[in-house]
């Protein structure tokens, strides 16, 4: 399937663009199963709050309009929806009336071996940390520097994702997940006040949490409690639910409360 600007098929992009010149823009990652995108409302709740603190004045029925029908053309793939701030001068300083620019692109999905989701993953523990910096905090924002730069530190299969902490040490997420982990019956994830993406999939597993009665703590995860975790897994909007089973020679058990998260995150992503 073409990719889409601003509405319509195109293969090429204004090099004025400021989310090519400094990363001014945010992005979602779409799973799209049978024409429709099932997580479509926690995207575009993102969306509309990363618009909102970015000062990107987009028109959110617009896009959502636009996204549905890609997404019913693409049929079965990923869909890669961009949002830049438009067109610029040179300098850091926003036009003074912004038109920002809808990009869609469309993928296969990733092939991920199948014991990831049935035995677990080893993560590998990475030397990049997080900057905090809290204005940009939980944002999918299109600068991911710290990523590429935390993913180039592995190569090979070994290792299904990385392990990120913050300058302080406090573990945060993924690479490209988010960490959820099991203590004492608490489904425990990390506050991204200050740094992190709030991804998608977390979003909507912590809201099933709480319907169904869970006690859930969102919060500081030191080094150390990690370490003490009964169950460790990680989530993303792809691949649903991951169960840890290693990282620097701790190990973990596939517990009951991440099967149980790795069910709904199914029934979530209709797969």
């Amino acid at each position: 399937m073409p990719n889409w600007v601003d509405g319509h098929p195109a293969e090429s992009l204004s090099i004025k663009d400021r989310g090519l010149a400094y990363g001014d823009g945010l992005f979602e990652t779409i799973a799209v199963r049978a024409g429709r995108p099932p997580l479509l409302e926690y995207h575009m709740a993102r969306l509309a709050e990363g618009c909102q603190r970015l000062g990107i004045p987009l028109d959110l029925q617009l896009m959502r309009t636009e996204l549905l029908a890609f997404s019913a053309g693409l049929g079965e793939g990923v869909a890669k929806l961009m949002i830049t701030r438009g067109e610029g001068l040179r300098g850091y300083a926003p036009p003074p009336v912004a038109l920002p620019r809808r990009i869609l692109q469309s993928s296969p999905f990733p092939v991920y071996p199948q014991v990831n989701g049935v035995e677990g993953v080893q993560l590998f523990p990475c030397v990049t940390r997080l900057a905090e910096q809290p204005l940009l905090a939980g944002l999918k924002h299109l600068n991911r520097l710290e990523q590429v730069l935390a993913r180039n530190e592995w190569q090979g299969s070994e290792f299904a994702e990385g392990l990120m902490r913050d300058q302080s040490g406090r573990v945060i997420e993924g690479v490209f997940s988010n960490l959820f982990i099991v203590h004492e019956g608490a489904l425990i994830t990390a506050d991204l006040s200050r740094c992190g993406v709030a991804g998608v999939m977390r979003a909507a597993l912590l809201d099933s949490a709480r319907a169904q009665g869970l006690k859930v703590e969102v919060r500081d995860i030191p080094f150390e409690d990690f370490l003490q975790a009964d169950e460790v897994f990680l989530c993303n909007s792809l691949f649903g639910v991951w169960p840890v089973r290693s990282v620097t020679g701790h190990h973990w058990p596939v517990g009951p409360l991440t099967r149980k998260l790795q069910a709904i995150a199914r029934d979530l992503l209709d797969i």
